[in-house]
């Protein structure tokens, strides 16, 4: 069996952007389901692995972490020569790719996970009505952002420099739930964007993410 344990469900964004990162590395893993319906993510367990009682929770040998984007970080370097290049050697590159995965964390999620919340997460599997206000208000915050990386995205093919990497792969969860959504007029509407969304959603990698909610 593999070394590396994931703990967790492929319906978490933050389980996601992990999942994705393995794929791209090609790394063999063990994947854990994490019943959060059942509370699992609660129990004693579990805490012992992530004290919050969030998904996911990683392993790999005697290591053990949480919060997704230190473990994807963890997994580009531990395992760079492996799959996808997912950061850069040159010290400048790296610093220009960690800007933009510090903008998606703080700019671009806390509105794009707001969003999932309400257009996905409330009517798809809790049962409830989307506030249709706060969608508005938050549809607003994500066009703006959206419209720094319509400027970003006619200079360079990524968001990081010319070559797919982590700060494109952290977006995918939330681009993939808010793509079957009324959302997705944000994306569609900014041909940078759209075609950058086109290129990231359509990776191998990300599509076995995407199978793995299937079964």
């Amino acid at each position: 069996m593999a070394g590396i344990k994931v703990h967790g469900t492929p319906f978490s964004t933050a389980a996601a952007r992990v999942l994705a990162t393995l794929y791209e590395k090609e790394v063999e893993f063990e994947f854990v389901p994490i019943d959060m319906k059942a509370g699992e993510h609660k129990k004693e367990s579990f805490l012992a692995l992530n004290p919050f009682g969030q998904v996911p929770a990683f392993e790999d040998g005697d290591l053990q972490l949480f919060e997704s984007r230190a473990i994807t970080q963890y997994i580009a370097h531990e395992y760079a020569p492996k799959g996808t290049p997912l950061i850069f050697q040159d010290s400048k590159k790296m610093a220009i790719l960690s800007v933009w995965t510090e903008v998606e964390a703080q700019k671009y999620d806390p509105v794009a996970s707001k969003l999932t919340f309400e257009l996905v997460i409330k009517p798809l599997m809790l049962g409830l009505v989307a506030d249709f206000a706060v969608v508005e208000e938050f549809e607003a915050k994500l066009g703006t952002v959206l419209d720094v990386y319509e400027t970003r995205l006619g200079k360079s093919k990524y968001l990081g420099g010319d070559c797919f990497s982590l700060a494109d792969l952290h977006h995918l969860p939330t681009i993939d739930y808010l793509m079957g959504t009324q959302a997705k007029k944000l994306f569609e509407c900014r041909p940078n964007v759209s075609a950058w969304v086109a290129d990231i959603t359509a990776r191998p990698a990300w599509k076995k993410v995407v199978a793995m909610r299937a079964h």
